[in-house]
C-alpha cells in the first residue's frame, strides 16, 4: 500500500503528517515553511509512494469557509498545477490547533515547548490526517 499525507496549511509554516505504508498510523512528520512546501513534496513524493493528500480546510461554526481558505486556495491550485492528476481531498481543521495545544498539556509537555507553533503546526496535521482516517474507515464500514 502507499501513504497518505497530510497537511496543515499556514501562510507561514504548515505542518506535515504522513501514515506508514499500511495506513494505521498517523504520524507527524515535520514543519515546513509555507514558501518551501511545494518542494518538500516533490522530494517526498520522489522517494515515498503517497495514494492521496488530505489538506485541511477551515471552516467556521456556520460550516462556511474561514477567511484562511484564501491562502489554502492558492496553495491547492499551485499544488494542482505541480502535480497534475495527484489525488487530493479536504479535510475539516475547525478545532485542530486548539486539540493540538490540549493534546501537549495532556501528554506532559512543558509550558516553553507548548509556545513552539511548529510542534503545534505538526500535531495539527497528524490531529487532521488520524480524522481523515477514522472518517474514511467509517464511510467503509457504513457501505460494508
Amino acid at each position: 500500500m502507499s501513504r497518505i499525507l497530510a497537511i496543515d496549511y499556514g501562510r507561514k509554516r504548515s505542518g506535515v503528517a504522513v501514515t506508514d505504508p499500511m495506513q494505521l498510523i498517523a504520524n507527524s512528520l515535520d514543519t515546513i515553511e509555507s514558501y518551501k512546501l511545494i518542494d518538500f513534496l516533490k522530494a517526498y513524493f520522489e522517494k515515498e509512494d503517497v495514494e492521496m493528500v488530505v489538506i485541511g480546510y477551515p471552516k467556521q461554526m456556520n460550516n462556511m469557509p474561514s477567511e484562511a481558505v484564501r491562502y489554502i486556495n492558492e496553495f491547492i491550485s499551485k499544488f494542482v498545477k505541480v502535480f497534475p492528476g495527484r489525488k487530493y481531498d479536504l479535510m475539516d481543521e475547525r478545532f485542530t490547533s486548539r486539540m493540538a495545544f490540549q493534546s501537549m498539556i495532556d501528554g506532559g509537555v512543558k509550558k516553553k515547548k507548548r509556545q513552539d507553533k511548529a510542534l503545534i503546526d505538526k500535531i495539527s496535521a497528524t490531529i487532521i490526517l488520524q480524522s481523515y482516517m477514522e472518517m474514511k474507515n467509517n464511510l467503509s464500514n457504513y457501505t460494508s
